[in-house]
């Protein structure tokens, strides 16, 4: 990663040593990449994701695999119970979990879209402050591309993972990663003949099928909504789409 890119990490001195939940933003297939270069090699990272019933199948999935970090989410009746043991079962051993609290990719170094429950919930639940990571510059990859992580101050949690609690821990968890994005200026796209344009695209997975979809579904979304603020309401865990 540091071969490809100028990676410049901002507030180490907040990382905690021992367990603790790091939600952050996502924009690339490449973010879990980068948070493995910028972050210490103890605690032991994880993350938590993709949602798939086989993580056999598919190109990034076996990626993912093949690191060794992955707490696969899957699909199904017992999904939040299954995730919850696996997810104590990483803090136990002391390490660090994480999310990609809007459960999915999106267009927009500024843009930071409401964030599932799942993260709050499982802070809560395991007893371990919340921890803002914002990612910027992947949007679009470049060689020499300058990227940075940026470490907000961590939540701390306490209590029952109730509605309250739950909605509330989300609530500070966006407002304080939405201020750790503001103000990086969208990188400009390479051609799109370009391998640089290619390796971008590579493994994104766009709900909406494409990155101008995204991009349209989303300028309609914030028209629809009057305060942008405002946060998604899913009582399900989120899961890193890399």
């Amino acid at each position: 990663m540091r071969a490809l890119f100028r990676v410049h990490f901002e507030g180490r001195e907040r990382l905690l040593p021992g367990p603790a939940l790091l939600c952050f933003n996502h924009q690339s297939w490449i973010d879990p990449f980068v948070l493995m270069a910028s972050l210490p090699w103890r605690p032991r990272l994880y993350f938590f994701g993709p949602k798939e019933e086989d993580m056999a199948v598919g190109s990034r999935n076996r990626l993912m695999t093949w690191t060794g970090t992955a707490v696969p989410y899957k699909p199904g009746k017992n999904d939040l119970l299954e995730a919850t043991h696996k997810v104590a079962a990483v803090f136990k051993s002391g390490g660090v979990l994480a999310i990609a609290g809007e459960g999915r990719i999106h267009a927009g170094e500024s843009v930071l879209l409401p964030l599932n429950e799942g993260a709050a919930f499982f802070a809560i639940r395991s007893g371990v402050p919340l921890v803002p990571v914002a990612i910027n510059g992947t949007s679009w990859l470049a060689f020499g591309r300058r990227l940075r992580v940026r470490v907000g101050v961590p939540i701390p949690t306490a209590g029952r993972a109730n509605r309250d609690s739950v909605a509330a821990l989300t609530a500070t968890a966006w407002s304080s990663l939405h201020t750790l994005c503001q103000g990086y200026p969208d990188p400009p796209p390479p051609p799109a003949s370009s391998r640089w344009h290619r390796l971008t695209e590579l493994f994104n997975d766009w709900p909406e099928g494409s990155r101008s979809a995204a991009q349209a579904a989303a300028g309609e979304s914030a028209a629809r909504r009057p305060d942008t603020r405002e946060q998604g309401k899913s009582a399900g865990p989120s899961s890193a789409n890399a």
